[in-house]
């Protein structure tokens, strides 16, 4: 697998600083454990972050109190995490198993019509929404713009619309500019991991009715 449409310096730096939203630190992290270019970059930034931290922390003239303070919470421990769920899936990546509870099988998918199905993730913010769209080979989606930033990452299969075509592991970064018609290849069903910071914007009336009741 060669991926060729990959996340932006900012968007990976943000994620190595911890300061994305949940719904886009899961596309990251899903994105991040299929691309060994946008990884490296990640390690690289954590390493600088660490570093510098490490440069700051060595200036800090800590008070008796703020050092007792900090032994006590590590004695204390981090709370207790479940266990690592240990499910290999050749759709969905590590993190996405993990956050998903399982496999591809595991997912809850609802009817759009037409074959078109989706998975709204549960996420802790609402900076942002995920969700896991699946696109019968062949569909086009409805005509929209974005209010705002949406990354798509696909997982199986392929889509192409008026600026590219993105297979497995590539990104699409969708932006307040951006007007398109996503259309799945033919030869496999396509899966994707979307997240949007806000609503779509459909042209037609019919998408747009039904926009509420779907919540995409």
């Amino acid at each position: 697998m060669t991926v060729k449409h990959h996340l932006t310096e900012p968007l990976l730096m943000a994620y190595a600083a911890g300061t994305l939203p949940e719904a886009f630190d899961l596309v990251v992290a899903s994105h991040v454990s299929l691309c060994d270019s946008c990884r490296a970059a990640v390690e690289g930034f954590e390493a600088l972050g660490g570093a510098v931290l490490e440069d700051m922390t060595e200036d800090l003239d800590l008070s008796d109190a703020s050092l007792e303070a900090t032994m006590a919470l590590i004695a204390a421990g981090p709370a207790e995490e479940p266990a690592p769920i240990a499910v290999r899936d050749p759709v969905l990546p590590g993190p996405l198993v993990q956050y998903v509870g399982g496999g591809l099988d595991a997912v809850k998918w609802r009817s759009l019509g037409r074959g078109v199905k989706q998975a709204i993730l549960p996420t802790g913010s609402d900076e942002a929404t995920a969700r896991l769209l699946y696109i019968p080979a062949g569909m086009a989606m409805p005509e929209h713009g974005h209010g705002g930033m949406e990354l798509t990452l696909v997982l199986q299969g392929a889509f192409a619309d008026e600026d590219d075509r993105f297979a497995r592991g590539d990104v699409e970064i969708g932006t307040e500019d951006m007007e398109h018609t996503p259309v799945a290849e033919m030869g496999a069903d396509c899966i994707c991991l979307a997240a949007t910071t806000a609503p779509l914007q459909f042209k037609g009336l019919v998408p747009r009715m039904l926009q509420p009741i779907f919540r995409i």
